[in-house]
């Protein structure tokens, strides 16, 4: 089993895979480097991810690492959190959440109702990642990650809170109060996830990945950090 941990340096925070004759996958572009006895390989998806790739944000391409060695991902001010993902599961991940992955988990995608995504402020098509399957996986999140389970209920959050949530959960968006108290509550749509199963949501950016934003208005570094 490949082994997943995540180490910070100077603030930053970088995820890094050991693998003994094994394949991991991980975001496109994800590379920072990596030592030892591993073949790198892109493949491209399918024609129906590449089409529907064109109306999302974040690439159908995950490239593949088979061999033995040690991969070292691109650092962040954003964390990283690795877990389990469960034969019994099906996750599915907010735009831009999947980091990595082990072989025996298999991506796929899934579109969000239209009229949910639309109110959310996620537009017309909201095809996200899905992971079944068995192994660990990495999201990477703007601050701790906390894991909330709902046993036939409900969780609602203000924002992008939530990273990711197992297919029990249905996704809908609705008002923070009846209307027309909602337009003097001070608050937006809320993000409703109904149902049973599992909540990856992360409350509390980290300090740094936080003023950097403010900042800047821009969620992340982009690139590595020597170019």
């Amino acid at each position: 089993m490949a082994t997943f941990r995540v180490r910070e340096v100077e603030g930053m925070r970088q995820l890094s895979i050991d693998i003994t004759d094994e394949t991991v996958r991980a975001a496109y572009g994800a590379l920072s480097n990596m030592n030892g006895t591993i073949r790198f390989t892109p493949r491209l998806p399918k024609f129906g991810d590449f089409f529907r790739a064109i109306f999302t944000r974040e690439s159908r391409i995950r490239p593949y690492y088979r061999g033995t060695g040690s991969i070292n991902l691109q650092p962040s001010l954003r964390g990283f959190h690795v877990f389990q993902v469960r034969p019994e599961e099906r996750w599915i991940l907010e735009t831009g959440a999947y980091w990595a992955s082990e072989g025996g988990v298999e991506l796929g995608v899934t579109k969000e109702p239209f009229w949910a995504s639309l109110w959310a402020g996620d537009g017309i098509f909201a095809w996200k990642t899905t992971m079944t399957g068995s192994g660990q996986a990495a999201v990477n999140a703007p601050g701790p990650v906390e894991v909330i389970e709902v046993d036939n209920g409900e969780i609602k959050v203000q924002g992008r809170l939530v990273i990711g949530r197992t297919s029990g959960l249905k996704f809908k968006s609705q008002r923070a109060a009846s209307f027309p108290r909602n337009l003097i509550s001070g608050q937006d749509r809320l993000r409703v996830y109904e149902g049973t199963g599992k909540v990856l949501v992360s409350w509390t950016p980290y300090w740094n990945q936080h003023l950097y934003q403010r900042m800047t208005d821009e969620e992340n570094v982009q690139s590595t950090l020597f170019e």
